[in-house]
């Protein structure tokens, strides 16, 4: 199984099976477990990790640089200005020329055709640290928080309420294939892209789980083992930030939203965090509130996905 991840892309939760997401978890969990001896075996060293960021980023930049400096290789970060996708150079060029330098690229874009188009050019493993459609990274850090609070995943239930966005694509598509329902609650006009859903609920069908789409909070919420958010305008849609405030009223994480989940409920948010608005900030910080463990295990998942891609 690890075997088969070695020099793969990972653009989509959709291009991994429910048995090499546990991989990388595992993988993942024996490098946090174990940190000082990882960072005493430099598994990646002499390797470089080239990072393309068209956004801006706390978490994945700072989670990714570290986590190749504890490995024992190198991360190269290229902001805006170093590459100018589609001005400077294409994103052929950008890719062809990368892989003669790295061993794996990763990307932080606007346009999900961005990465589709570096690990069609790409002689290395290209990994989506996150586009407009997908953010896959994240939801492996997510999935490795929940495993950590309940000991398990499949026949688990995640509530996510928000927009339909990249994470929730991510989540539709993780969650199926470990065999986790997943509801997604948000505001009509803002549900999740109708072929994650219909593919979703495919893949769901066959692990033995649901995903489905509701409009009700409280119906979204009742019995979830997990409770998730995001910030209501993503980069990108400042322009809209106003009059999205005034959609979501009503789909807030609030301790009120808590009551109708189990009382062991874990609150979850990819951060960052706009306290008043999608999340309470009461509720973010409960002892239900995993939101800083998810924060440092983006790192820790990174890592075991890093290992497993570069053959380690």
């Amino acid at each position: 199984m690890t075997a088969a991840l070695k020099g793969r892309h990972l653009l989509s939760m959709k291009d991994l099976s429910g048995d090499e997401i546990g991989a990388i978890l595992d993988r993942a969990t024996a490098t946090k477990q174990h940190t000082d001896r990882v960072i005493a075996e430099r598994p990646l060293a002499g390797k470089t990790l080239g990072m393309l960021f068209q956004k801006p980023s706390l978490r994945t930049r700072v989670s990714f640089e570290t986590g190749m400096t504890r490995l024992g290789g190198h991360a190269i970060y290229l902001s805006p200005v170093d590459f100018k996708i589609g001005e400077r150079e294409t994103t052929e060029d950008i890719a062809i020329v990368l892989s003669r330098y790295v061993d794996v690229i990763m990307a932080r874009v606007f346009g999900h055709d961005i990465v589709q188009e570096l690990a069609r050019h790409a002689r290395c493993p290209v990994i989506n640290g996150l586009s407009d459609f997908e953010h896959p990274c994240q939801i492996l850090a997510d999935l490795l928080t929940i495993r950590e609070r309940k000991g398990k995943l499949a026949g688990l239930t995640l509530n996510y309420i928000g927009d339909g966005n990249n994470v929730a694509h991510s989540l539709m598509y993780g969650c199926a294939r470990v065999g986790m329902n997943c509801v997604i609650t948000c505001p009509k006009g803002f549900e999740p892209d109708p072929r994650v859903a219909t593919e979703s609920q495919a893949i769901a069908r066959e692990s033995g789980a649901q995903v489905r789409v509701v409009h009700d909070p409280a119906e979204g919420a009742r019995g979830a083992d997990a409770l998730y958010t995001d910030v209501w305008a993503s980069m990108g849609q400042e322009s809209e930030a106003a009059a999205r405030r005034e959609k979501f009223k009503g789909f807030q994480l609030n301790r009120a939203l808590l009551a109708h989940a189990r009382p062991d409920c874990i609150v979850l948010h990819c951060l960052p965090a706009h306290y008043g608005e999608e999340i309470e900030y009461e509720a973010a910080r409960t002892p239900n509130s995993a939101i800083f463990d998810q924060a440092e295990n983006r790192m820790h998942a990174q890592n075991g996905l890093l290992l497993l891609l570069l053959g380690k």
